[in-house]
């Protein structure tokens, strides 16, 4: 189909979905397993991710719209890059993927289906985008934000079947999980669990131990001081950081807001808390502290180096 009919179509299909009536997608529902050098010969696939309606792909795709981050740093993780023909406003790693100015949030189906895509990959928030593409025909896999390591190594391995680079996707699973049980076996275990704050805007946001992010700072036997806050990413006062006073503080809110760990220190009162007084203010990429894709190895890395370096005095 080419571009100006694929956009026909979605148009049309936009507009059925604005009147009530809904569209049926007739797809393959066989699924084969292959062997993972021959990638054609492993589709007609079926992927399916936690909480998800299956996608069947019937076969291998060619042109990937990626609408979202984390999605698009796995794609060329796995070799699959050659086959991404636009990726959304925020994917910013790596430098050469083609961006766009679409949006998860605000793009439309038809804005999406002019780029004539054999599969979309968007948020799980993007439902009602993926009900227009649905209608249009346009397979579309919507990734769940991942809750710990086990829900990456997962995505992971899906968008390698997704692409037909199954084999590259487990090869890149089992090189991070390595890695990343490398960094946590060779760093210094503290006698006494170290206490930390995790800063996701300087309005004192914060994620818990319930987070990806605090699963990884798991990993190393730190204690959240937000944990009795509840919920994944809950909102503190000042005054409730300064009287737990945390061994360690690490700020995610370096892109987006200029904080600094020198910064940290000017704010009033912050010069009494240990972690100031001991250089134990850690500034840690917000793109690595908000996705959950391959790079996750550097953000336990970071972790790791403030681990290690807080108890070097």
């Amino acid at each position: 189909m080419t571009g100006f009919r694929r956009l026909a179509t979605l148009l049309l299909a936009a507009l059925a979905l604005l009147v009530g009536v809904t569209g049926c997608a007739t797809r393959p529902h066989s699924q084969t397993t292959a062997p993972a050098d021959d990638p054609a010969s492993a589709f007609p696939v079926k992927v399916e991710l936690p909480g998800q309606q299956p996608v069947t792909l019937p076969q291998q795709p060619k042109r990937i719209v990626s609408l979202s981050p984390t999605a698009t740093e796995t794609l060329y993780a796995i070799g699959a890059g050659d086959q991404v023909i636009a990726v959304d406003q925020f994917s910013d790693f790596p430098q050469q993927a083609p961006r766009t100015n679409l949006s998860a949030f605000t793009t439309d189906a038809a804005a999406v289906g002019g780029h004539d895509p054999d599969l979309v990959i968007a948020p799980d928030s993007a439902g009602q985008l993926a009900e227009g593409l649905k209608a249009a025909n346009v397979p579309t896999l919507l990734t769940p934000a991942a809750a710990n390591l086990d829900d990456t190594y997962r995505q992971i391995e899906v968008l390698g079947q997704a692409t037909g680079h199954t084999q590259q996707a487990r090869d890149l699973v089992a090189k991070m999980r390595g890695e990343i049980d490398k960094i946590v076996r060779d760093t210094p275990k503290p006698p006494q669990p170290l206490t930390y704050y995790h800063e996701v805007s300087p309005d004192y946001y914060t994620a818990t131990s319930r987070s990806f992010v605090g699963n990884v700072y798991n990993l190393f036997g730190l204690h959240n001081i937000a944990d009795e806050a509840g919920g994944d990413f809950p909102q503190l006062s000042e005054e409730h950081v300064l009287q737990a006073n945390p061994n360690l503080i690490f700020v995610s809110d370096v892109k987006c807001c200029q904080v600094t760990a020198a910064s940290v220190g000017e704010r009033p009162g912050w010069n009494t808390l240990d972690a100031v007084h001991k250089k134990h203010v850690f500034e840690i990429d917000d793109d690595l502290a908000g996705r959950w894709g391959p790079r996750v190895v550097d953000l336990v890395r970071s972790v790791a180096d403030g681990v290690t370096k807080a108890q070097q005095g």
